[in-house]
């Protein structure tokens, strides 16, 4: 696409591995639209077996080991991102973990495996890029929370509360970077037809229980989440900052 700014623009989205998910949703939505996008994932036979999948992007698609809750693999991946593409432009905060379980059995190291996953994975990546953003200072971050961040949802409470945190971790790099170019934002979605939800939603009784609390009448789509990720992308998205933006079609309206 000529005259698009993304197609100058290199990209990262941690948990990008599985061509059904969200985060590969999400990478080949900004492909799409220009950008040179790093697929994270998690271990080296996901980074592997993306090798045929990504063939057909071209060179605009690379995979890239980078495990969200190991700050080595971290400090890997960045290193290898500033050593081969000398800069990044946007990073993605995709890359999370979850589990049903009661307040009364969640265990500590359950807890701590899901606070790590998607809190302190997501304020080491934001840090690690905004280092390579500040040369250029521009710089666009943006966080997949949920809407479990805002309204409390049964049997999640280790991750409604690493959500709720990756809210404030938004605002608070939001406030101190906006001065050096960089916008923090993040999607809050509702429920998502994923390998992970499908299992669930597609029972009857669960399902509707879900669709009763979404007003729009439907569950979300990896489209609708890649859309708004891609709003906050842009270089026109540059006076938003700090925002949480729900795309849960009503559900924490009431």
């Amino acid at each position: 696409m000529t005259n698009n700014p993304f197609n100058t623009q290199i990209a990262l989205v941690t948990g990008a591995n599985d061509p059904e998910g969200l985060g590969y949703g999400i990478a080949r939505e900004l492909i799409e639209y220009g950008a040179t996008v790093y697929f994270g994932c998690r271990l080296d036979t996901q980074v592997q077996a993306l090798a045929e999948p990504l063939q057909s992007f071209g060179t605009s698609a690379r995979a890239i080991q980078l495990n969200v809750s190991d700050p080595e693999s971290i400090t890997r991946a960045f290193q290898q991102i500033e050593s081969e593409a000398d800069r990044l432009d946007i990073l993605i905060n995709n890359a999370g973990d979850g589990a049903n379980c009661s307040a009364l059995n969640e265990t500590a190291g359950q807890w701590d495996r899901i606070m790590t996953a998607n809190a302190r994975g997501p304020f080491l990546c934001s840090q690690a890029a905004a280092r390579l953003m500040l040369p250029r200072k521009y710089g666009r971050i943006v966080n997949i929370s949920s809407q479990a961040a805002s309204v409390a949802i049964m049997n999640h409470v280790a991750y409604s509360s690493s959500k709720a945190a990756l809210n404030m971790l938004t605002k608070s790099m939001a406030l101190e970077w906006a001065p050096l170019g960089i916008t923090v934002n993040a999607v809050a979605p509702t429920y998502l037809m994923t390998p992970g939800t499908r299992p669930h939603l597609e029972q009857a009784e669960f399902r509707e229980s879900v669709l009763a609390r979404i007003p729009v009448g439907r569950v979300g789509s990896i489209h609708d989440i890649a859309h708004a990720v891609r709003f906050l992308s842009h270089p026109d998205s540059s006076l938003i900052t700090g925002e949480v933006l729900m795309v849960d079609g009503g559900w924490t309206l009431a």
